[in-house]
């Protein structure tokens, strides 16, 4: 097992990184737009396979989207068997009414929070790893 699992270390070393870029969600059953879509992120489900995918690349696409969003990613390498750790962290956004959409890759957990409030959460999650 790789990455930390330690929840108060992993809090305090977070790093949390706001990306650029405008990130959106969408959807499509046409797996040959799937393919041809430079999306950073494809899970397929029953009802359709989902899209995260720059704003720019949708709209160049042609295709619906929902939630403008940025991108936070926590620079800490997690264990995908730590506990608490994202549940932790929406708890804490939550108390500002503020949501997120969480994905964990192998490294890194990213978090995705409307881009209204995307320097606000950075800053909350900077406090958060100082306390």
């Amino acid at each position: 097992m790789s990455g930390g699992m330690d929840l108060d270390k992993l809090i305090k070393t977070m790093q949390p990184e706001l990306r650029r870029d405008v990130y959106v969600f969408s959807k499509s059953n046409d797996q040959e737009l799937v393919k041809s879509v430079n999306a950073l992120m494809v899970f397929h489900e029953v009802e359709a396979t989902t899209l995260i995918l720059t704003l720019e690349a949708a709209k160049m696409a042609g295709i619906d989207y929902e939630f403008p969003c940025r991108m936070i990613t926590l620079n800490v390498h997690s264990s995908l068997e730590a506990v608490g750790f994202i549940a932790k962290i929406a708890t804490h956004l939550s108390k500002y009414e503020m949501g997120v959409n969480s994905v964990a890759g192998f490294y890194h957990d990213h978090l995705f929070i409307d881009e209204k409030r995307a320097d606000m959460a950075l800053s909350i999650l900077q406090e958060l790893a100082e306390e």
